[in-house]
């Protein structure tokens, strides 16, 4: 089952794919796009209200970088 939440004021799709999935990458974006097709219509700034269909991804682990330092 699919996920819709509604937008607040000031959200665009990367902001809302952060708040809600923690991603905000390429393939996620792709993938609510798809879901939503008439979101483009409103714009970079979506108004508050709008109801959006996430789409279901897997989380992406986070890996830890080594740090870089002056001896490397």
């Amino acid at each position: 089952m699919q996920r819709v939440v509604k937008t607040i004021a000031g959200d665009s799709v990367n902001r809302l794919l952060w708040r809600e999935l923690r991603r905000d990458d390429d393939s996620a974006e792709e993938a609510l796009w798809s879901l939503n097709p008439g979101l483009a219509a409103y714009g970079p700034l979506l108004p508050a209200g709008i109801r959006v269909v996430l789409p279901d991804l897997e989380q992406r682990r986070h890996q830890a970088q080594r740090a870089v330092t002056a001896w490397d």
